[in-house]
Parts: structure tokens; C-alpha cells; sequence
């Protein structure tokens, strides 16, 4: 298994860390934070006649045993869409259902729980609804329209879009402004929405500026996308 790099990078005056596999590391508070794993989406898709090889789980938690290894994490916190359904849990293959039960006796395992998965039944681990963690709320959608205060979500999967040597390619980014983050997917099985989409931009109210943070070979590279109230020309 390959080697999980960290790069670090600030946000609410605190120092995170992001790989390329899509953790986020919290160091000063021992912790991991992951969103939307979308664990049992291809069994999903199964059910409605869209057969995908069933080994999605399998590969999310594997990346995520790696980051919990490279850090020495205390508590994992999954901030939503854990699984792509209430149902996932019960459908979990022997495998997947094997390594979650090993990382949870490895770390103190909080589950944020989110749209997909407003239930996600008897797993092992604390299940919220969100949670305060030295003054950073942690929840799975953004709250637009609350006063602000620090806050890191998931929900959107956002990735950049980016010109390289005449060819556009997209990339899984993590997104900070003023006062908000919102992680990228986690899921070995999940898409992404442009990092400049309105919805997005919506999402990280009231925000001044946003930057992407992509995790490439061990740095966080920063990448404007929006400065006021234009998009930057990195998202076009």
C-alpha cells in the first residue's frame, strides 16, 4: 500500500493537513476528518440492475486504514454520507464489514450523519447529527444563512478544473473561505461537482475569497476561485 503524504495548510487559524487520498488531518487534535464515503454505492446501483464490481467499500476503508496508519489518528470523524443509503450497512460485503470493525477498535469513531444516510443503523462509533470541536462546528451540509463561525462539511464533493498543457483536467479539492471549508469525497465511488459552481460558491457564504487546495505530491497547492465576486480564470 502507498505511502499516505500529508501536506499542510491553514484554515481558522488552525493547521490541517490534506492527502491525495482526501483525508484531512487535524493534528492538535489527533484527528481525521473524511466526507461523504458513500460506502455500498455500487451494491446501490446493483439492486437497479446497474452491476458495478461490489469492492467500493472495501477500497474506501482500505485508504482510510492507510491515512489512520500515517498519522497514528485518535478519533476518525465522517462527516456524512457515510453510506449512499440507510440500507448500506446491511449489505456490507464480509471484507469491508471486517476492516470498519477493526478500524473502530482502533479509534474513537464519530458518525456525522447526513442526506444519504439519516439512519445509518447499529455501526460501531457515536452517531451525531453535528458536533463542536475547539470552536469548529463539524456537520455534513453547510449552514448557509446562520451567523458564521468556524465550520467544515462535506455534501458538494468539490473538485478544480484545470487547464495543464492545453488539456482540461479535474481535480478532488478541498475549499476554504472566511469562515468555512468543505471537503472533497472521500468515497472511492463518488464524482464531483466544479469547485466554481454557484452552488458551491452559495455554500461558502459569506466568503470574500475561496481557494481550492489540491493535495499533489506531498504540497497543498492553492488555486483562487473566486477573488470579490469574479471567477478565477484556473476554474474555467
Amino acid at each position: 500500500m502507498a505511502h499516505t503524504v500529508f501536506a499542510p495548510f491553514v484554515f481558522a487559524d488552525r493547521t490541517f493537513a490534506i492527502a491525495e487520498s482526501r483525508a484531512v488531518w487535524w493534528a492538535d487534535q489527533r484527528a481525521l476528518l473524511v466526507a461523504d464515503l458513500h460506502l455500498e454505492k455500487a451494491s446501490w446501483f446493483a439492486a437497479r440492475g446497474q452491476m458495478l464490481p461490489p469492492y467500493d467499500s472495501r477500497a474506501t476503508l482500505e485508504r482510510l486504514s492507510a491515512a489512520v496508519a500515517a498519522t497514528g489518528a485518535r478519533t476518525v470523524y465522517c462527516l456524512g454520507d457515510n453510506f449512499h443509503d440507510s440500507d448500506g450497512p446491511e449489505r456490507m460485503e464480509p471484507v469491508a464489514r471486517a476492516l470498519l470493525a477493526e478500524l473502530a477498535r482502533q479509534v474513537a469513531w464519530v458518525w456525522i450523519t447526513g442526506n444519504h444516510d439519516p439512519d445509518v443503523g447499529n455501526l460501531p462509533g457515536d452517531v451525531v447529527d453535528e458536533t463542536l470541536v475547539d470552536g469548529i462546528a463539524l456537520r455534513h451540509q453547510a449552514a448557509v444563512g446562520v451567523p458564521p463561525c468556524p465550520e467544515i462539511s462535506g455534501h458538494y464533493h468539490p473538485r478544480l478544473r484545470l487547464r495543464v498543457q492545453g488539456r482540461m483536467i479535474a481535480r478532488p479539492c478541498a475549499l476554504i473561505g472566511d469562515s468555512r471549508m468543505v471537503l472533497p469525497a472521500f468515497g472511492a465511488l463518488t464524482g464531483g461537482m466544479d469547485a466554481a459552481d454557484p452552488a458551491l460558491t452559495a455554500a461558502m457564504a459569506p466568503a470574500r475569497r475561496i481557494q481550492a487546495i489540491v493535495p499533489a505530491q506531498g504540497r497543498a497547492l492553492r488555486f483562487p476561485v473566486t477573488d470579490g465576486a469574479n471567477p478565477a480564470s484556473a476554474c474555467g
